[in-house]
C-alpha cells in the first residue's frame, strides 16, 4: 500500500480517520444537500445521491449563500456530519460550515488534495498539526 503525507493548516482542530469521498466540484448546501439524510442532492453534481456522513469529505470549496451555517447546524444535529473535511481553498462559507459542524478540517495543503486523494482511500486527518495521511486503496 502506498502512503502519502500532506501538510496544510488547521481550520477546525481534531483528529479523525475514515474513507475518503472526493469531488472536483464545489458544494452548495442551500438546495444542494439533504441535511437530514447527509447526502448531496444537487442535480448535476458528480456525487449526487451519495452520502458524506461518516466520510472524510474532500472538495475544492463551497458555492452559494450563507445558508451553509444553517444547513451545517442541521447536519450536525441530525448526526450526519462528515468525520473530517479537507478543503482545497477554504472560504467564509466552508469555514463557517466546519466550525458549526465541529469536524476536523484542514486547508492550504502542500499538494492538491483532489489530485492526490481518491474516493475510497483511507485518510487520517490530524487537523491540530495540519497533517493528512493518505493510504491509497
Amino acid at each position: 500500500m502506498k502512503q502519502v503525507i500532506l501538510t496544510g493548516r488547521k481550520v477546525v482542530g481534531g483528529i479523525a480517520e475514515g474513507e475518503a469521498l472526493v469531488t472536483k466540484q464545489t458544494i452548495s448546501t442551500w438546495g444542494g444537500i439533504d441535511a437530514i439524510k447527509g447526502i448531496i442532492t444537487e442535480r448535476r453534481h458528480e456525487l449526487r445521491n451519495q452520502s458524506f456522513s461518516e466520510k472524510i469529505l474532500v472538495f475544492p470549496s463551497a458555492k452559494g449563500s450563507s445558508g451553509w451555517s444553517t444547513v451545517a447546524q442541521i447536519i450536525r444535529l441530525a448526526g450526519k456530519a462528515p468525520k473530517a473535511m479537507i478543503i482545497k481553498e477554504v472560504n467564509s462559507l466552508t469555514a463557517i460550515g466546519a466550525v458549526v459542524m465541529r469536524v476536523p478540517t484542514v486547508t492550504d495543503l502542500d499538494q492538491n488534495p483532489i489530485e492526490v486523494i481518491t474516493t475510497g482511500d483511507w485518510v487520517k486527518v490530524d487537523a491540530e498539526r495540519g497533517l493528512v495521511e493518505v493510504i491509497k486503496k
